[in-house]
């Protein structure tokens, strides 16, 4: 259900901001309304309150965001707490975001190394997946995983390269087990 309910609202919000033009004044205000609901946890709790009914919910996100943002974008969220779906607020503005990226072709990699990279590897790093890619360009998210023990992973959405060692020493492993139990099969 909550999958569905970010993809209906998140394409009609998606095809809003192309057929108006606001692609770019939506992806804003959609970032910064998304970093202000996360950072309010106090906010959350309000909207999400059984005892508070919708109409003063509306109110208000009204008396927090009115002038702020765009009329389409709050209508957007209006809509939500009417149909109680305020807990689905942040996947729909996610999915509306990945879909702004695809559109204007830009990815986003997660990159898990043993080691923190250098500048110049970032660098590499990026323009070897700008050339493997359809990507115009990237957001990447680096992070350090010591288990790793060299190498990196590198992970698109569903699309995972694993060049780490961890993985290596673990894909040899299980070919010498298979060995060993062939060899052993074969004793008399």
């Amino acid at each position: 259900m909550a999958k569905l309910v970010s993809k209906t609202y998140g394409d009609a919000l998606f095809e809003l901001a192309v057929e108006s033009n606001q692609l770019d004044e939506l992806l804003g205000q959609v970032r910064e309304v998304s970093r202000i609901l996360a950072e309010n946890g106090e906010l959350t709790k309000l909207m999400n309150h059984p005892k508070i009914v919708k109409e003063e919910k509306i109110e208000i996100l009204e008396q927090i965001f009115k002038g702020r943002i765009s009329g389409e974008l709050l209508g957007l969220m209006r809509m939500l707490v009417a149909k109680n779906h305020y807990g689905e607020m942040e996947s729909v503005f996610s999915y509306f975001i990945q879909q702004v990226k695809e559109y204007k072709n830009i990815g986003t990699a997660y990159v898990t190394s043993a080691f923190p990279l250098s500048a110049s590897q970032k660098e590499q790093i990026q323009a070897r997946l700008l050339a493997t890619t359809k990507y115009v360009s990237f957001e990447i998210h680096y992070a350090v995983d010591a288990s790793l023990i060299g190498g990196m992973v590198i992970r698109i959405g569903d699309r995972v390269v694993d060049g780490s060692i961890q993985t290596k020493l673990l894909n040899l492993s299980r070919e010498l087990s298979k060995i060993q139990l062939k060899v052993g099969e074969c004793a008399p």
